[in-house]
């Protein structure tokens, strides 16, 4: 029996940075705060960006490089500080001192969440296993990133605040983009850059959203509205 080779530079980063993605999601289940929450959506774009680097110096990209700034940019920096200013424009003071503003949102408790979190990943992690990747793109990666956009949908399911459902969304386009980067990384810039825009369009209606729904029930909560079902 030969030994198991060890995987190269390349591959072995790329998944070191899709794994450090998923933690990050699994990260947002815990925080009790919405702004350590876009602190981490922050981390994980600026690791999608990474990746694009890594991809763009093994692949001979230029264009990656190119998608990696504008990433930075869009999702590091400019969502995440719409996000943060929408947050002081509607929690109170004193909930976001207290650390409480979004703790106890979840519709389930925090061990079961992520106890859900981690079958749904495992689940996607091997469902992932039978996709061929081919073109020397990093299975585990690959694997990686269906983990990290069903990771998503649990936080967009179980919190009950417009703010975590929006993070959850924007997450869950991290992990799309990491699947991207692995599998399709010579797609034109265009269309790389046309999904950002996209994204920035999710933004803006998320963000009408958050104003809209605390301009009414002065909350950032969607518990009441559960009274609306029929």
């Amino acid at each position: 029996m030969f030994p198991a080779q060890a995987p190269g530079v390349y591959t072995g980063a790329a998944n070191v940075i899709a794994v450090l993605i998923l933690l990050a999601e699994f990260g947002m289940f815990r925080q009790a705060l919405l702004r350590d929450q876009v602190r981490l959506y922050a981390g994980q774009s600026a690791l999608i960006a990474l990746l694009a680097v890594l991809v763009g110096a093994v692949r001979s990209l230029p264009e990656l490089y190119v998608l990696a700034a504008v990433t930075v940019a869009l999702k590091a920096v400019a969502i995440p500080v719409l996000l943060r200013r929408l947050l002081r424009e509607t929690e109170p003071e004193h909930l976001i001192e207290t650390g409480h503003d979004i703790a106890g949102s979840g519709g389930l408790s925090l061990a079961s969440t992520v106890l859900i979190g981690i079958v749904v990943a495992a689940f996607g992690f091997f469902a992932a296993t039978v996709l061929p990747a081919g073109g020397g793109a990093p299975a585990t990666a690959l694997s990686v990133s269906i983990s990290v956009v069903l990771v998503a949908f649990v936080l967009m399911i179980n919190r009950r605040d417009v703010a975590s459902q929006a993070v959850g969304l924007f997450s869950l386009e991290n992990g799309i983009s990491l699947a991207a980067l692995v599998v399709a990384a010579s797609l034109p810039l265009i269309l790389e850059v046309a999904l950002l825009v996209d994204l920035l369009l999710a933004v803006v209606v998320f963000g009408l959203l958050i104003r809209l729904h605390h301009g009414r029930a002065e909350t950032l909560s969607t518990t009441d509205l559960t009274s609306l079902r029929g």
